[in-house]
């Protein structure tokens, strides 16, 4: 088992992004195909401005995007050739989210990069990446726009709360997993599922059937939250990939009320795979 088509968000800002490196490694350890898609999104200018500017100027600035997408995605082709991986590359007009959706559901999984707060990213669009976990019905591996990660999942912490999001992510991270060196099922402030008194046990067990080298533990505490107890965990564990479930609660109530995926959205300290 084994991820065999990969598909990697391509943008400007992001040309030499770490989530650029991290696509093609992982494309190298499963020998997948990999795609690197540049969305040509039409920029938005409000219509007072249009009548201001004139319809040459917003050609222009389309031409001038189309030029950076093609030396983008060049570059994009040149690395993953340097890898020996067998790549394509596409440029595509429309909506980012429904294009990036689209394609991705004929990919095993998508690559993005985190927002940068410092920078304008996927033409200002700051709520692209959770959409995409809600869109896609596809993994979404995030990667910190913040340090390099080349060589992910050799040690790999799961959260694990027994949710049906937790087990598509976990489902769908089963080809890294296989590969792992160690993986570290995690259960914070468990509640019983029934499934015994030892949390994550269960399912450590059936992960160890797929000849996983897999260990449960769990954690209790009111004192911080639980998305800052995964990241605190998973780097005294040395774990360079977090897996989990996205939005176990209504998207619109985590945005207003803050939540656990909303914080490793913002917060991720090493990439994270998520799956809705």
């Amino acid at each position: 088992m084994s991820y065999k088509d990969i598909l990697v968000h391509v943008d400007d800002a992001g040309l030499n992004g770490a989530h650029i490196e991290t696509a093609l490694q992982l494309a190298k350890q499963h020998d997948a195909h990999i795609t690197g898609l540049h969305v040509l999104a039409q920029p938005y200018i409000p219509a007072y401005v249009q009548a201001q500017i004139g319809p040459e100027v917003i050609e222009m600035q389309i031409e001038q995007a189309r030029e950076a997408a093609t030396v983008a995605l060049a570059e994009f082709e040149k690395q993953a050739s340097s890898a020996g991986l067998t790549v394509d590359s596409v440029i595509v007009e429309g909506q980012n989210d429904q294009v990036l959706s689209d394609h991705a559901r004929c990919a095993d999984i998508l690559v993005i990069g985190q927002n940068d707060p410092d920078e304008v990213q996927f033409n200002g669009d700051k709520s692209l990446p959770d959409r995409l976990i809600l869109a896609t019905g596809r993994p979404v591996l995030l990667v910190p726009y913040a340090g390099r990660y080349p060589d992910i999942g050799k040690t790999v912490f799961v959260a694990w709360d027994g949710s049906r999001q937790a087990t598509r992510a976990l489902n769908d991270a089963l080809p890294i997993l296989k590969k792992a060196e160690k993986v570290c099922v995690l259960s914070i402030n468990p509640q019983s599922k029934g499934l015994g008194d030892a949390p994550g046990a269960a399912i450590s067990l059936h992960l160890a059937r797929y000849g996983i080298n897999v260990e449960a533990d769990h954690v209790v505490s009111d004192e911080i939250s639980s998305a800052d107890m995964l990241l605190s965990r998973a780097a005294d564990g040395g774990a360079d990939l977090i897996v989990m479930g996205a939005y176990g609660h209504a998207r619109w109530r985590e945005i207003v009320l803050g939540g656990f995926t909303q914080h490793m959205l913002a917060h991720m300290t090493v990439p994270v795979l998520m799956s809705n």
